[in-house]
């Protein structure tokens, strides 16, 4: 059984590295026009409003904040290409973020990606938990978002296992969190 150290071990030589190349790539981006959460909605099938919104539902409903906006952009982007070949999927997501913007005007005053507290998103995303809108939209995101290569990293995943044998063999039963009986 191997013994695996939870605590990550930084040296201050591994900041200054990661600052320094964070200056520039913030400078970069800062520098367009463009915000992020724009450039990847123009010229798609969905109003760039509404992916925004479907952007900032996505989050709420798998709320993780170390990850960027950018894995949550892109397991929404495949709803614009569906959107783009299916006018019913059209409809039904307008609709939806049309229903969660009037629950938000109503409640805050605000369109549901302007609310502020996450709380409070959560209370209108309550309110439509039960429509197709919202089925679809969350069991979708369980695939597009974490079937990220990108992002199993960050989760601790190794990956598939097959083309390694399996997990048997593997520190599938490396586990420190349990007692040892």
């Amino acid at each position: 059984m191997r013994t695996v150290d939870p605590r990550e071990r930084y040296s201050r030589r591994f900041l200054l590295k990661g600052m320094a190349a964070a200056v520039p790539a913030a400078a970069i981006a800062t520098s367009t026009d463009l915000s992020v959460s724009e450039a990847w909605a123009e010229g798609g099938a969905l109003a760039p409003t509404t992916m925004k919104t479907l952007v900032k539902v996505a989050r709420d409903i798998y709320p993780h904040d170390f990850l960027g906006d950018l894995y949550y952009v892109n397991a929404i982007k495949p709803w614009n290409e569906k959107a783009g070949a299916d006018p019913a999927v059209k409809t039904m997501l307008e609709q939806g973020v049309q229903r969660l913007d009037a629950d938000a005007q109503k409640r805050h005053g605000v369109q549901y990606a302007s609310v502020g507290w996450e709380a409070q998103r959560v209370k209108l995303l309550q309110g439509v938990e039960q429509t197709d809108f919202f089925k679809k939209i969350r069991s979708d995101l369980v695939v597009s978002l974490y079937n990220q290569r990108e992002l199993w990293k960050k989760f601790g995943y190794e990956g598939p296992s097959a083309d390694k044998g399996g997990y048997i063999n593997r520190g599938f039963a490396d586990i420190d969190w349990l007692p040892k009986v």
